[in-house]
């Protein structure tokens, strides 16, 4: 492994961690919203919905250019097949981790104390597999889309690393301005929205087919977004063009917001609603990078304690908030007649026992491993148990 040469980017960190965790005020946020989900309040808040849509619409566009970019950063550290090994153990190992521990209880808890399967009966076997799969994947599916991109990257990363000239990486290597990458986002969500209606068109049932979902269109929406991240590691001009505000961008990322509400609960999939959502967002996504990093990069880029804490828990307590979300919406939700004080008390419901499960964790090198994939905590319980050995051959 080569060692880092460039200074520790503080203000990446926190804006992974930020987003991650963002992801339990979205989720409590939809127990109050109009969409449908397990858990839902009797009357809907407006202001909830509107809040958990603007969360919804760029969260996870710049969680995987952060993702790539990170992942592009270890590259060149690393060889190729030690690369590939790390990275995979970083986020296999916790999704495989989370499936018996944390998806599996929590599909029998929506099973048996909500009515996400009070149709189960009436269901055909196809149908029992794939409502399966898509409770079993659940928030985990993040994880998985990054084990594949992960895959391909062993390939595409080396393009970018040789710098091989291809028209894409031209493109992206000699953009001067905000607007030609957006135009080449634009591109992208009118290839994805095409693909997406041909589906629709021809063949519907694969777009509520779980697994083609995770494995198939996940991957596709968000594969420009994490090689994008890995591009702007490479290319200091547009890393540069990243982290300058621009205005424009704010004014048309506001535009976005709009346009992606009005189709979320105006337009209907008949009127190309899918393929609306995937333009919006694709534009929208690429757009809130360059809001996102440059205001982060002027108020985050510093090193601190509790942003250290919250970069190692982030991912703990994001994959444990999920079913605390969904206990609290089909318990408590019902006894609190207020959607805004239910959502306040419910982030302290989740953040608070999410943050204590992830103390409690951090007593068991074991399971700190299956959470994080860093086998130096299990190195640390061998070498803990050998000093232990010696303390006490020691003694004798």
């Amino acid at each position: 492994m080569k060692p880092q040469t460039q200074p520790r980017e503080f203000f990446l960190d926190s804006v992974r961690a930020y987003l991650m965790l963002l992801g339990i005020p979205f989720h409590i946020s939809l127990i109050y919203s109009s969409h449908i989900w397990a858990v839902n309040s009797l009357t809907p808040s407006e202001g909830l919905t509107i809040f958990n849509d603007v969360i919804h619409a760029f969260r996870m566009q710049v969680f995987f250019v952060i993702s790539g970019y990170f992942s592009y950063m270890l590259y060149e550290r690393y060889e190729r097949h030690q690369w590939l090994k790390v990275r995979l153990e970083r986020v296999a190992i916790p999704l495989a981790t989370a499936f018996p521990l944390i998806t599996l209880p929590q599909l029998f808890f929506l099973a048996y104390f909500t009515d996400k399967f009070s149709n189960w009966s009436t269901l055909d076997f196809y149908q029992k597999i794939n409502m399966t799969v898509w409770e079993l994947v659940s928030h985990l599916w993040f994880l998985l889309t990054l084990v594949i991109l992960t895959a391909l990257s062993f390939y595409l990363f080396r393009a970018l690393k040789e710098n091989k000239n291809s028209r894409i990486l031209n493109i992206i290597r000699d953009a001067d301005s905000l607007g030609k990458i957006s135009i080449l986002f634009l591109f992208f969500g009118l290839i994805y929205a095409a693909f997406n209606r041909s589906l629709f068109l021809f063949a519907p049932q694969l777009l509520s087919n779980g697994a083609f979902n995770f494995i198939v269109m996940q991957t596709l929406f968000y594969l420009p977004f994490f090689f994008i991240g890995a591009c702007t590691y490479k290319f200091a001009s547009l890393k540069s063009m990243f982290l300058k505000p621009s205005v424009p961008a704010c004014g048309v990322c506001i535009l976005l917001f709009a346009a992606y509400m009005f189709n979320q609960h105006v337009n209907t999939p008949q009127l190309y609603s899918m393929e609306i959502d995937a333009i919006i967002t694709s534009l929208l996504g690429i757009l809130m990078v360059n809001v996102v990093f440059s205001f982060s990069h002027y108020v985050l880029n510093f090193q601190s304690p509790i942003i250290t804490y919250l970069v190692n828990a982030s991912l703990f307590v994001y994959l444990i908030h999920h079913p605390l979300t969904l206990i609290y919406g089909a318990f408590i939700t019902p006894l609190i007649a207020s959607d805004w004080v239910g959502f306040w008390l419910g982030l302290v419901f989740v953040f608070g026992i999410a943050f204590v499960l992830y103390e409690i964790h951090k007593h068991f090198p074991l399971l700190r491993f299956l959470f994080s994939g860093k086998w130096q905590f299990m190195k640390k319980e061998k070498d803990d148990g050998l000093a232990q050995a010696n303390r006490q051959q020691t003694e004798r």
